[in-house]
């Protein structure tokens, strides 16, 4: 397959090891593209939820796929987050193109963005871990259950539902941290002057500028790879969110095939010619 050149890919909240994550997904998506640096902004692996019983095969895929990103000649960041904070005791550690870090400041033509997973900001994650846990745990499960009603639903010739996102919408609590959250992610990329702001987290993915009396800055959060299947990409200087479906890869394979067939048959007709002569 022709893959697509891109100069930056922001990944991240994949949940490696969990039922909800959608690994066959991602997989696919990263088949389509050649960046040249590959950003995983933590909750690529959910250790807090790691199953020795729970690793498919399609898991491990995606892990494979990310490490011939490095070998292969693609810059690979892997940002640390909350359910992958085992791995903060090796920040600041460099393989090859393969670096861990906490966070991460690029220079992107005459711009500077700022680069983290976002937990920081998240009082449950450092007071009361436990809860985080499991609440992490309770989402899972929530989107296992999901899974079910909507093949349900599906096969009874109806739209899909989003139980978490239907959760999120309508707690009050949940969409002021949501809030909360990008206005204290904004404020202080407005403060240190930076010109983007990028981070996962929250699993909402998200491309807006922000502004308050000190300036401005563009606040971008890559989403996750459980519910909105989403990433971001960077390439001749814009950001675009890319959101996954089958139809879009679909229609990349297939333009791929007629530009394979197309090739073909000018040879074959190229040879003809020349047998001709």
């Amino acid at each position: 397959m022709k893959k697509r050149s891109v100069d930056i890919v922001v990944i991240s909240d994949v949940h490696l090891g969990t039922y909800g994550c959608h690994a066959k997904e991602l997989l696919k998506y990263l088949n389509t593209i050649k960046p040249k640096t590959l950003i995983l902004n933590g909750d690529i692996i959910d250790i807090w939820q790691f199953r020795k019983s729970y690793f498919p095969k399609s898991h491990l895929k995606v892990v494979k796929k990310l490490l011939d990103f490095s070998s292969k000649g693609t810059r690979v960041y892997y940002i640390t987050g909350n359910h992958d904070e085992m791995l903060r005791k090796f920040s600041d550690t460099t393989m090859g193109n393969f670096s861990i870090v906490d966070k991460l400041v690029l220079d992107l033509h005459d711009k500077k963005a700022w680069i983290f997973h976002g937990d920081i900001f998240d009082n449950s994650v450092h007071h009361a871990k436990w809860i985080a846990k499991l609440g992490g745990i309770g989402y899972d499960y929530l989107i296992l259950l999901n899974r079910f009603i909507n093949w349900c639903l599906i096969k009874m010739g109806k739209e899909p539902y989003s139980l978490s996102k239907k959760i999120k919408s309508s707690v009050k609590k949940a969409v002021k941290f949501i809030s909360d959250f990008e206005t204290t992610a904004t404020d202080l990329a407005i403060e240190k002057n930076y010109d983007y702001v990028i981070c996962g987290h929250i699993h909402e993915p998200k491309i807006v500028e922000k502004e308050n009396k000190k300036g401005k800055t563009l606040y971008l959060n890559s989403g996750d790879w459980i519910e909105n299947l989403t990433a971001l990409e960077y390439n001749k200087k814009r950001w675009k969110l890319y959101q996954y479906s089958p139809e879009a890869v679909q229609a990349e394979e297939e333009d791929d095939y007629f530009e394979q067939e197309t090739k073909l048959s000018q040879e074959l007709l190229s040879l003809k010619i020349l047998m001709k002569g």
